[in-house]
């Protein structure tokens, strides 16, 4: 029982380490890295109090070394989706109940420990088996969600302290409670950060969850579960299951206390799901809360004013960083005709000097793609391009899959703004160019805005502030998370709340308190401390 209103460590952005050539988290995160590859792991699902291994076994590769095996995980089925659930109801009284400051410390510890003791672990985990440099493991599987973490804590107490008024004789309150059953979590590969927070975020304000990671993620989610039972997560409270999606779905959409899903992964599959809960929402207890972040076909563009060396450093990382694989990944790119020489001069030259290769020499800046399903649907835009009237390769365009995933960055520039790879999500090193006549600006945002489906991120680059003012303006709804004079990736947790909406989600903001709020079914309590005893008022007398 609470004894008082409590104050939170003030949450502040994780510092990210540089990892430069001699610097002592280089090394640490390298042995930790060669440790890992050199020695095999079966990774168990985590149901209740229970370790659960079976029969199927699938096996866990590096991208860019597909031949090595790093271990195995537990395939499961039914019985594994129905343990979980029932393992999730089992504790959730307990959890729900508990001080909501004792919550709190299990998720500041862990984002302490994250920092220090388990930092070279989560970072060389998903080095190795998600294919990301250094860096960029560093921002994503260390500093982000130490930040979700921390953050996420404050916003909790931000919460619980929005109360309601009250008039003479009357106390308001308001209770924000957990949802009334489970919440289902399902994440991607790309981001480790996302794959913990979808999970921890709902956990933190009493809920109870299940846990399906994609399989090209388990490795490094192997590691989040090991750093929740160090932090003191209750058993039960998170239960990490690998079983195929439809299974787990036909058994989760299907029961009473299904209360919530959290998702982060394609349009396709999002779309399906609330399908899915929607013609069984006569069967629920309560009305679902279904967050999602899904695709996006993100975009740069600029005006004439644009300085050129900016742009083309945007495109260079924005488009290419961490293969491409990003939600916010610049895929489609608008450049000023009397600007385009020097851009395309100095994009080229960055592809060509980029290195490719293994994340063990952090001098790589570009690693494999996730998987070999992955490999064949970016090398068929290529390909198509390769064989279209209407584009032209100007940069990359190889591939080669024999040891790893490795796909060379790529610039296609076309002739036509509605192009195939314009208009549709690619998920990897690939980005293509319109170029358009200078003076046609408006015109040409309309095309940015009427292009997609999507509306996640996008960039404008421009040194005119009208410019920049009309772009705001046409491109309102384009972008969830929009970017003037910088890249369209890179969103800091606390800074720029991340999300978008039409195809791309629910643009529920995560790393911020409005996501937060849907994990929680507010309860009014009016106090009344002198009630009346009459039931008539003052207007009915004569």
């Amino acid at each position: 029982m609470s004894k008082g209103f409590f104050n939170v460590p003030i949450a502040t952005c994780e510092p990210v380490k540089n990892y430069a050539p001699g610097s002592d988290e280089r090394k640490e995160v390298l042995d930790q890295y060669q440790y890992m590859y050199n020695n095999t792991i079966d990774i168990p699902m985590y149901i209740g109090d229970k370790e659960v291994f079976t029969k199927d076994k699938r096996n866990i590769s590096p991208p860019h070394d597909h031949k090595n095996i790093l271990g195995t995980f537990n395939y499961g089925g039914k019985r594994e989706v129905n343990d979980a659930i029932e393992a999730a109801l089992k504790a959730r009284k307990k959890w729900a109940n508990m001080s909501w400051e004792n919550r709190a410390s299990i998720f500041l510890k862990a984002a302490d420990l994250l920092a220090g003791p388990f930092r070279a672990k989560m970072n060389a985990s998903t080095m190795l088996a998600q294919s990301k440099n250094v860096y960029q493991a560093e921002i994503d599987a260390a500093c982000e969600l130490i930040d979700f973490f921390k953050f996420n804590v404050q916003y909790m107490t931000q919460l619980y302290k929005e109360q309601p008024e009250s008039s003479a004789g009357i106390w308001n309150r308001m209770e924000h409670r957990p949802l009334e059953g489970f919440v289902f979590a399902i994440t991607p590969f790309n981001f480790t950060s996302i794959c913990a927070n979808l999970c921890a975020a709902p956990a933190m304000l009493g809920n109870v969850i299940v846990w399906k990671p994609a399989d090209t993620q388990v490795y490094s989610a192997n590691v989040i579960m090991e750093l929740f039972k160090a932090a003191g997560l209750p058993d039960g409270v998170i239960n990490m299951i690998t079983v195929d999606g439809p299974t787990a779905g036909d058994i989760i959409f299907k029961h009473p206390d299904f209360s919530g899903l959290h998702f982060t992964g394609s349009t396709g599959v999002f779309r399906h799901l609330w399908k899915e809960i929607g013609t069984n929402i006569d069967k629920y207890k309560t009305y679902p809360r279904i967050v999602g972040e899904t695709g996006g076909k993100d975009f740069i563009i600029a005006h004439k004013s644009s300085v050129a060396s900016e742009v083309a450093t945007a495109i260079s990382r924005g488009a290419f960083e961490y293969q491409g694989q990003k939600c916010s990944a610049a895929s489609r790119a608008y450049i000023p005709s009397n600007i385009w020489e020097e851009v395309k001069c100095q994009i080229v030259k960055d592809v060509n000097n980029f290195k490719m290769g293994s994340p063990d020499d952090p001098s790589n800046f570009i690693n494999a793609v996730i998987s070999e399903v992955s490999f064949d649907k970016i090398v068929s835009y290529i390909d198509y391009a390769n064989n279209s009237d209407e584009a032209e390769i100007i940069a990359g365009g190889n591939y080669d899959k024999s040891v790893g995933y490795f796909i060379q960055p790529t610039i296609i520039v076309t002739t036509n703004p509605y192009f195939k790879s314009m208009c549709e999500e690619i998920f990897g090193p690939v980005i293509t160019i319109y170029i358009y006549e200078e003076n046609k600006w408006e015109e040409t945002l309309k095309i940015v805005d009427n292009t997609s489906e999507y509306a996640l991120t996008g960039a404008v680059f421009s040194t005119d502030r009208y410019a920049i003012e009309t772009a705001c303006g046409i491109l309102e709804n384009a972008a969830g998370n929009f970017y003037i004079n910088d890249k369209p990736t890179g969103a800091v947790v606390s800074q720029q709340p991340f999300g978008g909406a039409r195809g791309s989600g629910t643009n529920d903001k995560a790393g911020s308190i409005l996501n937060l709020l849907r994990w929680v079914s507010p309860r009014t309590i009016k106090e009344n401390f002198v009630p009346p005893k009459d039931y008539s008022y003052p207007f009915l007398g004569k």
